[in-house]
């Protein structure tokens, strides 16, 4: 393991902006790489104060403060055949190598999360999902650390409390995600395609089957087209993703948007009402593709994410995203609520 906590001339090395997709984030008072999940759980055992555990850094909004405590940043991965379709990934495996491990293994069920940045380990917490499919669906189980009771313990899905880019993980500091197990068809094909805009970029009807690799390059051309493909060149891609969830409402709360807009909006019935398209909501409130405030602005590619377009900070962004929610509740009666996890911020 290394350990690079901070010196009166290593300050730099520590700041959090350098391990966040957005590059935004203050400094840590002590940073550690560990090369596994084993020596994650051995830092965090002897932390003093506060701990804070990064991989990907895809998904997460670090205030301008830092983190005045241990951070710890999970390296190292690996991917094993438990068998009976069973496969197990390193928490800190990179997670597209994993679903491109999985096309070119023939193993069915996580392909249309393919171009997702961030680590294996971080999809339970937020119950990663996209195009048609989360990975609430296929883990089979989650090994995690019990800190509060120095437990290491194989959960079920059930006990993981899956939810819509939810878990009982996320906002917590008491578990940390070591492996991940994931059931997986021996398939050429795809699972059932229930994406529309993907199963028509394939030339296949909602439901049907596809070759995992031709599921795998069209995903990515879709999310590269939207700016979701990390790119060291492309300040698209200086974002945590999609910023907002799409809000789930009742079917009345729906009817008064749709009354609202002149017509409805994009929408998915799911079984705790109507899911509602979070990038057309902050489109009919009035923000463009490309709308700019100081070093910060929503991607020329795709009104839900909210990007660094260089030299921003954390303060302006979240600025920029309350902006945004604030008109669209005006304007619909709806609040949009972040999809990251924040760190040392107001929100």
């Amino acid at each position: 393991m290394t350990d690079a906590s901070p010196t009166a001339s290593g300050t730099d090395r520590n700041l959090l902006s350098a391990y966040t997709t957005l590059r935004l984030g203050g400094p840590a008072r002590e940073l550690v790489e560990a090369a596994s999940s084993e020596e994650a759980v051995a830092v965090l055992r002897a932390a003093e104060g506060p701990t804070l555990v990064l991989a990907g850094g895809s998904n997460v909004v670090v205030g301008d403060a830092g983190f005045d405590g241990t951070v710890v940043v999970l390296r190292g991965g690996g991917v094993e055949d438990l068998g009976a379709g069973v496969v197990r990934v390193q928490a800190g495996h990179v997670w597209d190598e994993f679903a491109a491990w999985t096309v070119a293994n023939g193993r069915s069920g996580v392909e249309c999360l393919s171009g997702i940045p961030g680590s294996a380990g971080a999809t339970p917490i937020q119950n990663v999902g996209a195009y048609g499919q989360e990975v609430a669906q296929t883990i089979a189980a989650v090994r995690v650390w019990d800190r509060e009771r120095d437990e290491i313990r194989d959960w079920t899905p059930a006990e993981c409390g899956f939810a819509y880019r939810h878990s009982v993980f996320k906002h917590s500091d008491r578990y940390l995600v070591m492996s991940v197990d994931f059931a997986l068809e021996a398939s050429g094909l795809s699972r059932p395609v229930a994406y529309a805009e993907l199963a028509k970029r394939l030339g296949v009807d909602v439901g049907g089957r596809a070759p995992l690799a031709e599921v795998r390059e069209a995903v990515i051309g879709l999310r590269r087209g939207k700016g979701m493909v990390l790119d060291e060149g492309d300040h698209d891609t200086w974002s945590a993703g999609s910023f907002f969830t799409n809000p789930v409402v009742d079917r009345a709360v729906f009817h008064e948007v749709a009354e609202r807009a002149g017509g409805e909006p994009p929408h998915w019935e799911t079984d705790g009402g109507v899911k509602v398209s979070a990038a057309w909501l902050i489109g009919a409130a009035g923000f463009e593709k490309g709308y700019r405030k100081g070093g910060v602005g929503l991607s020329t590619k795709h009104t839900l994410a909210l990007t660094n377009r260089g030299g921003a900070t954390t303060a302006e962004l979240l600025s920029l995203a309350a902006e945004v929610a604030d008109k669209v509740e005006a304007d619909f009666g709806i609040r949009l609520h972040p999809e990251p996890v924040t760190v040392n911020t107001a929100t």
